[in-house]
């Protein structure tokens, strides 16, 4: 079967080949600079993700190993359809050596299934391992029908982690164990829900009784049905994955129809200060889990820089608090350095992606290799694990939100700064 990867390894001519689906891409020139591609959604309701990412472009690019390396930048706009695009773009019109792509499920997947279907080497992070892998299927419900990937890789957490660490926090209060889901009908809230993979198995084997409303829309305007389900099953505790705008309707609607529960532990949506800040005083003890945080014991394989020397640079250079993507997105720069420094011709994508797969990277995030370890056997060659913790947002006196890490159960080394707190008003 002639492919675009075999004609890119059998061509010793200059000027272009052909990519599969008779497309063009550029011939890699021995001794250049090494071509990435970026995607991250820099626009639209989940731009709040890429805030940081010129930050970290600027010191990559400053860097001694940024110096070997061209970084070509493409906005997925937060669509699916575009992200795909821009990857094709990358790939065919920029002929790119590696592809790395940050944040949720609507951006990693397509870009990484062209990257596969193309034969270029990708990297991804920033999405639970079981939506990228398993939402990359042809049939996501037949797990005997699941196959790896050979170019597409990915370092997260899973909704294992998440799962442990939210309950954890719940079990530090009293509550009557009643869990409201709030999960939207895309790639993070099919696999947050899901009965066999998500949360409803792990909820009810730890006594947990579950309200799911079903599945809704991203930028619904009215969650008074999900609000009326909670309070007429007496829930105490509301989890769930919306995106940021969601949850601020769903947050100020609960709060006038006299909802409040005791815990309401968050993906995605309460991740940035922001976010949190736009509900107001209504924030404080609203929790989430924690990817990254100053506090975190790592360390840039790249500048040498502690979690905590990057935080305050982000903040003295943009004024801003620090975000949890800061760390994941270093952590695909010191991938892609790391990766590169390991081949000896970096435009040799079987190569590539075979050092991928080789890679033991101490990182700003913690440990990154392909190991298997925590994973089960059919996502073990494509997924690294990180590690995770729960963290509450407690209002400051003089005003704003300060992310306070209150559960470290799964990974002691990673410091709490407090104890889970009833949400009171």
């Amino acid at each position: 079967m002639i492919t675009r990867r075999n004609l890119l390894k059998t061509s010793g001519a200059a000027g272009l080949t052909l990519a599969a689906g008779g497309l063009a891409a550029p011939a890699i020139a021995q001794g250049a600079r090494i071509k990435v591609g970026y995607v991250s959604p820099q626009s639209g309701p989940l731009a709040a993700f890429s805030e940081a990412d010129q930050f970290i472009l600027d010191a990559f690019a400053g860097s001694d190993a940024g110096a070997n390396f061209e970084v070509i930048v493409k906005d997925s706009q937060s669509n699916s359809n575009r992200a795909a695009d821009v990857a094709s773009e990358l790939i065919i019109d920029d002929g790119v050596d590696l592809m790395l792509v940050a944040s949720t499920p609507e951006t990693t997947n397509p870009v990484a299934t062209t990257c596969e279907a193309e034969e270029v080497p990708c990297i991804s992070t920033v999405a639970p391992w079981q939506p990228y892998f398993i939402g990359q299927q042809g049939n996501p419900g037949d797990p005997g029908s699941w196959e790896r990937f050979y170019y597409s890789y990915h370092f997260f957490w899973g909704l294992e982690d998440v799962i442990s660490v939210f309950t954890s926090m719940w079990n530090q209060l009293s509550t009557n164990k009643q869990v409201g889901g709030l999960f939207p009908n895309d790639g993070d809230g099919n696999a947050w829900g899901d009965p066999n993979v998500g949360f409803p198995p792990v909820l009810a084997d730890q006594g947990f009784g579950l309200t799911d409303p079903g599945p809704y829309q991203n930028l619904t305007d009215d969650y008074s049905a999900q609000i009326n389900a909670f309070r007429s099953n007496n829930v105490e505790i509301v989890t769930g994955v919306p995106i940021p705008p969601d949850f601020t309707t769903f947050w100020t609607q609960a709060k006038q129809q006299g909802f409040t529960p005791k815990a309401a532990s968050i993906g995605k949506a309460i991740l940035f200060p922001q976010a949190v800040e736009a509900l107001g005083d209504t924030g404080h003890n609203l929790s989430s889990e924690v990817w990254w945080s100053p506090s975190h014991p790592f360390t840039s394989s790249v500048t040498g820089q502690s979690a905590a020397d990057v935080a305050a640079g982000f903040t003295a250079a943009t004024g801003r608090q620090w975000t949890q993507p800061i760390g994941f997105v270093h952590a695909l720069f010191e991938m892609a350095a790391n990766v590169m420094g390991r081949v000896s011709d970096s435009g040799d994508p079987d190569a590539v992606a075979e050092a991928i797969a080789a890679t033991q990277l101490d990182s700003l995030v913690g440990r990154i290799a392909f190991d298997g370890a925590g994973l089960p056997p059919f996502a073990a060659a494509n997924v690294a694990k990180t590690p995770l913790v729960g963290g509450q947002w407690r209002l400051r006196d003089g005003g704003g939100y300060d992310l306070v890490i209150v559960d470290n159960s799964d990974q002691p080394d990673i410091p709490t700064g407090g104890v889970m707190e009833e949400i009171t008003a």
